[in-house]
Order: C-alpha cells, then structure tokens, then sequence
C-alpha cells in the first residue's frame, strides 16, 4: 500500500522559508565580503546600471512560461542568467494612417524572469531565481516582480518577495506601488500582507494622483475598501481631476446590474465620512455619475446623505437630464426608480421636450407626467413610442393623451401641494407621517399605469 505523504504545515512552510532566506542572506553577504577583499566594492548604482544579457531561446521561453521548476534551474545557474532579459512579441491592433485601418502589428516587450514567475504564481521558480541572485527591485518593462504578483493576485508569490526583503512601496514607471495593482476580488489577501509589511495606504500613483481607495472603489471591491479603510484611508483625498473615492465608485457602477456591487462600497464610504456633494473639476458630483449610470438604489444613498438633486454640472447638466441622456442605452432598467427619487428629494419636472426620451418607458413617463399639475402636450413624445409598446400599454398612453391639457383631479392637485410643502425632505417625510400606506405611495408617485 502506498504511503500517502502528508501536507507541511503552515508552520513548517515559513520555516523553510526563513531558512532558505537566511541562507541566502549568508551567500550575499560572503560575495559582498570577498568583493571588498579584492578592492572591487559593488556599488548600488553600478549593480542597477549594469549590462544585461538578452535571451531570445525558446526554451527558456518554455520554462519560464510553463512554470518548468526542473528546467529553469537547469538554466539559470548564477546572477547574470537570473537578471537576463526576457523578450517577448506579441500582435497587437494599432492604426495604419497609410492603409486606413487597423492592422496587426508586432509588439516586444522586455521583462525578467523573476517578474514572470512572480506573475503566474511559480513560487519555487521564483525562490530558486532569488536564490541565484535575481534581482527583486528591478523594473525592466515598466514593472518590479510585486506589482506583477498583485496585478495576478499570486499572494504566494507575494509573501516569498516580501520575505526577501522587496520593496513594498515600489514605484512602476508610471509611478504606481503594488498596492495599486490589487485590482481583482482574489487579490484581497496581497493587498493584507502589502499593508502588514508597511505599504503606504495613501501613496498616490504618479501624475494621476490616484490612491488604492480610489481603484478598489472604482471596481467595487467591498473588502479592499473596508480594509483600507480600516488601516487609515483618506476619504478625501483627489485625483488629478479632482475626483474623490466616492466619485470613483459611482462612476465605476456601469448599468443598473452591477448597482448591488457597488452600494456596499458607497455605505462604507459614506460611513467613513466622504461627501456625497463632492465635485469634480467639471462639477461632475457622485450624484451625476450614478444618474448616468442608471444606478437608482446608488442614486437614493447619495440623496440620503445630503447630495442635492438640482446641482448642474460644467455643461450644465442637472442629474435628471443626465438620466434621460442614458435611457436610451439601457433598455432594461427601471429610470422610474430614478426620476421618482430625484423628484421626492426636490428636483424640478424635466422640461416637456425632454420627455422623448423616456416615451418608450411608461413608467417612467408616468412618474414624469405626474410632477406636472397639467399633463403638457403630448406632441413632443408621442410619435417616438413605438407602436408595439403603445399597443401593449395603450391603457397608459391613451390616459395620458386624453389628460393634455385638462384638469387633473383635485387629488392630485393635493397630492403637489402638499410634495411643494416638504420639498426635498418629501421621501423622508413621508416616511415619518402617519399616512395609511396607499396615500403614502401615492404622495410618492407610484406608478399606477394610467394619468388621471
């Protein structure tokens, strides 16, 4: 029978692995000693600056890409073959001006092996390359072998790196640290040993300005959020264009799917103190950016927490009017949602040539109509309804036809006096009076599927 071989513990592991940098501690400091001996001190400049060797054989390729660990340590046997550089070329789109389109056109680019280990996740290629001297620093191709680790979420990769002593604030050349690069739910665990060695929380990227709040807010990563958050981010700190992480999270909720995803973020974000009224360089408010997006539950938070609905910005776009210029491009949400709460929390009705772009949704024209105390004329919107739909909802359009220009009904008329009486606290007074829940939906504009 077989013996079957037991896993090593936790423990045993980060033995090893001390063992093994201690080793490799010993062998530094012995070459470092017998250059002294021999009146050849390495400076650090000199050891960054020095030749490279290039290797275009396919073979090494193959290793180093298929995590080979017999192989590369056939390979690379010394410091000079552990810091070779490694060209790769790859066919990439770029624009012909003499063809007039777009054509494949080879591309190379220059990295480390150390760096494509660290980034697919070869720990024991990447420990024998570190054993023989690879540098950990180095940034040929733009990038050090950590930020590749954390743009892969390899938190192995991440751990032995940092245990050998890696930078953890390294600069890329575009001036990014590794913390930047933990872009993906799966790097969450890099980004807490990052932190734990000392990575700085509020380094921003290079000429961007960017923090790592601001790149976990804008792909909705919960976790990275309150992680940082916890260790000390600034909720207010800008990018180069003025945008805050709040900002950023709002503008990173494409479409009304992804809204869910991204509440969790703002809550923590607004808990934490950001400004729901903070603007960017064109006055573009986190309000804007979830009006844009379709995002009516991000949208009601905003409102919640003292964002104002009428605010324009630089081209003088109100949140409305940002909502109407994107319902054409999601067909399958539900602006109703928005226009209501924009309405309850004082937004003005939309001027009545706007109303074309939401003829296609009843609801939503529904809600919109019923901020008028007269249903305006119909012509603006009634041909662009298409003839399926009006025949599906022709209850609802053929009401709101006949109401152009009648008088609504005295409960209705109510029902505006008492909304301009609240004004922006209407969703949260609403809620408070002791309405009976039918008058209560009603004063907030439920959809009832005909004008009256």
């Amino acid at each position: 029978m077989a013996e079957k071989t037991l896993p090593l513990s936790s423990s045993l592991r980060a033995l090893r692995l001390q063992r093994e940098w201690l080793e490799w501690a010993d062998r530094r400091q012995a070459a470092a000693q017998q250059c002294r001996n021999h009146r050849c001190p390495p400076s650090s400049r000199a050891r960054l600056t020095r030749l490279r060797r290039s290797c275009l054989d396919p073979a090494v390729y193959n290793a180093l890409f298929s995590g080979d660990l017999q192989q590369v340590q056939a390979l690379f046997q010394d410091e000079d073959a552990a810091n070779m550089i490694v060209e790769t070329v790859s066919n990439q789109l770029a624009w012909s001006a003499e063809q007039g389109f777009w054509v494949l056109t080879p591309k190379t680019k220059q990295t480390l092996p150390l760096t494509i280990a660290a980034a697919r996740g070869y720990t024991d290629c990447a420990r024998h390359l570190i054993l023989q001297g690879a540098e950990l620093d180095a940034r040929v191709g733009g990038r050090a072998a950590l930020h590749e680790a954390c743009a892969g979420a390899q938190s192995d990769c991440v751990r032995l790196l940092l245990t050998f002593g890696a930078k953890v604030n390294v600069l890329s050349e575009e001036g990014s640290t590794p913390l930047h690069l933990c872009t993906a739910p799966e790097s969450l665990q890099c980004a807490k040993l990052l932190l734990e060695a000392g990575a700085m929380v509020n380094l921003v990227a290079g000429d961007s300005e960017v923090t790592p709040l601001h790149v976990a807010a804008s792909r909705g990563l919960e976790e990275h959020v309150a992680l940082y958050l916890e260790q000390g981010a600034n909720v207010g700190l800008r990018t180069i264009q003025g945008e805050t992480a709040l900002n950023a999270a709002c503008a990173g909720a494409e479409g009304p799917g992804s809204c869910q995803k991204y509440q969790a973020v703002v809550c923590q974000l607004l808990k934490a103190g950001a400004d729901a009224r903070a603007a960017g360089r064109k006055r573009h408010t986190p309000l804007h950016n979830a009006c844009a997006n379709g995002c009516g539950g991000l949208a009601e938070l905003l409102l919640h927490h003292g964002a104002c609905a009428g605010v324009r910005n630089g081209a003088g776009h109100t949140p409305m009017d940002c909502v109407l210029q994107a319902v054409q491009d999601n067909p399958n949400w539900e602006p109703e949602v928005l226009f209501a709460a924009l309405l309850d929390y004082g937004a003005q009705p939309v001027c009545p040539e706007m109303l074309k772009h939401c003829a296609n949704f009843p609801r939503a024209l529904e809600v919109l109509l019923n901020a008028y105390p007269c249903v305006p004329s119909c012509d603006t919107w009634v041909e662009a309804v298409h003839p399926e739909l009006w025949q599906e909802h022709e209850a609802f359009y053929s009401s709101a036809q006949n109401m152009v220009n009648q008088p609504r009904r005295l409960q209705h008329l109510a029902r505006l006096a008492v909304r301009a009486q609240l004004g922006c606290r209407c969703r949260q007074a609403a809620a408070c009076l002791p309405l009976p829940p039918l008058v209560r939906d009603y004063l907030l504009l439920r959809v009832e599927g005909r004008i009256q």
